[in-house]
C-alpha cells in the first residue's frame, strides 16, 4: 500500500515539472515574440549628414538685353501737332509732268529679281549668297536632270567636250547630236530663277557661253538655247580662229581651271572620258596624264565647302578610263553613266 502512494506522489511531481517547465518555456516565447514586434516599431536612431551645395552663379544680363530693357523704359517721344494748310502757297511747285513708265519698267515679274541678282552678284558675292538663300530657305533647293542623272545646286555647269572621236561614239552608242542638244535646252529651260549656269564646249580649244555664270532669267535662258541652237559644234573640232573659240593648249585641264574661276556647285562633263593636250605647245596630243586630271579636279573641289559634285556622262568609254572616272566622280559625291555601243 505504502508502493502506491510513494509511486503515485512520483508521478504527480514529473508531471508538475513537466507543466512548469511548459509554463515557462512558453512565457519566455511569449516575452521574445513581443520583443521581436518592439524592435520592428522602434523609431531609428537619428543620423546628420553633411552633402555638398552646387550653386550656379547668375549669369550677367547680356548686353543687347539690357540695352532693350534700358530703352524700353525710356519715355515715348511726344508727338507735336503741326499746322496745316490746303491753300495753295505763292512759292508751290508745278505738278510733275506725266510720264509713261511701260518703256523703262520689265512687266516680268521673274525679270525683275533676276535683274536686281544680277546687279548685286557684282559687290562681293551678295548676289550669289541671296541667290542661294532664295533657293535653300525661300524656294527650295535647285533640282536639274541631264540625261537621268540628278544634280542639287544652285550653280550648274555643263562642259561638252564636242572632239570628233565624242562625236562618233556618241552616234554608235544611239544618241545623236541633236539628242544632246535637246537635252541641252530641257535642262536650261527648267533651271527656276535662283539658279546661276553656264555652258562650255571644248575639243582641246573651248568655246564658252560665258565666262561667269549666269542668273536664269528669261533673257539669259534665251541667249542660252539660242547659243546652243547655232553654236554647237557638229565638225568635231574647234579651230582658234572661229568666233568666241579661246585658244587652249592643256585641253579639259585648261576647262576646268576655268570651271574652278565660275565657282560651280555641281558640273556635268560629257566626253568618252578620253582627253589629249599639247602643253608643250609641240606637235601631237598626247593623254592627259591621270595626276594632273586628279589636281585639276581638287582645284575645283576647293572652291566649295564639302567638294563640287562632277556627273560624267561618258560614251562608249575604254575599261580603264570608266574605272577611273567612275571612282573619281563618286568621290566627289557624283555619278559616273557609262552609254555602251548596243
Amino acid at each position: 500500500m505504502a508502493k502506491k502512494v510513494q509511486s503515485s506522489r512520483r508521478r504527480k511531481a514529473i508531471i508538475s515539472v513537466l507543466v512548469i517547465s511548459l509554463i515557462a518555456h512558453g512565457v519566455g516565447l511569449l516575452l521574445f515574440g513581443v520583443w521581436t514586434v518592439a524592435q520592428r516599431f522602434k523609431r531609428p536612431e537619428a543620423r546628420f549628414e553633411m552633402s555638398q551645395k552646387v550653386v550656379i552663379p547668375p549669369k550677367p544680363p547680356d548686353h543687347k538685353m539690357a540695352s532693350a530693357e534700358y530703352e524700353s523704359m525710356m519715355a515715348s517721344p511726344v508727338l507735336s501737332e503741326k499746322l496745316l494748310t490746303q491753300r495753295p502757297l505763292d512759292f508751290a511747285l508745278p505738278d510733275l509732268p506725266t510720264a509713261d513708265l511701260s518703256a523703262v519698267l520689265p512687266t516680268d515679274p521673274s525679270q525683275m529679281v533676276s535683274d536686281q541678282v544680277s546687279v548685286l552678284s557684282g559687290v562681293n558675292g551678295l548676289g550669289d549668297a541671296l541667290s542661294r538663300g532664295l533657293g535653300e530657305k525661300g524656294l527650295g533647293k535647285t533640282g536639274v536632270s541631264f540625261f537621268g542623272m540628278q544634280a542639287e545646286g544652285d550653280r550648274i555647269l555643263l562642259l561638252f567636250d564636242v572632239s570628233a572621236s565624242v562625236v562618233n561614239k556618241a552616234e554608235k552608242v544611239g544618241i545623236s547630236l541633236e539628242r544632246i542638244q535637246e537635252e541641252t535646252l530641257k535642262l536650261i529651260e527648267t533651271l527656276p530663277i535662283t539658279a546661276r549656269f553656264s555652258l562650255i564646249q571644248f575639243t582641246v580649244n573651248y568655246r564658252p557661253f560665258s565666262t561667269e555664270l549666269l542668273p536664269a532669267s528669261p533673257k539669259n535662258k534665251d541667249a542660252a538655247q539660242t547659243w546652243v541652237r547655232e553654236k554647237w559644234a557638229t565638225s568635231g573640232s574647234l579651230s582658234r580662229s572661229a568666233a568666241g573659240v579661246i585658244g587652249n593648249d592643256e585641253g579639259v585641264v585648261g576647262v576646268l581651271k576655268v570651271a574652278a574661276g565660275m565657282k560651280p556647285d555641281a558640273v556635268f562633263l560629257i566626253s568618252d572620258a578620253s582627253f589629249q593636250w599639247r602643253p608643250s605647245g609641240g606637235g601631237g596630243y598626247p593623254d592627259v596624264p591621270k595626276e594632273t586630271l586628279e589636281a585639276a579636279l581638287e582645284v575645283i573641289g576647293e572652291t566649295r565647302v564639302g567638294g563640287v559634285p562632277l556627273h560624267f556622262l561618258a560614251f562608249a568609254p575604254k575599261e580603264e578610263d570608266a574605272q577611273w572616272w567612275g571612282r573619281k566622280s563618286r568621290r566627289l559625291g557624283g555619278t559616273f553613266q557609262k552609254m555602251t555601243e548596243k
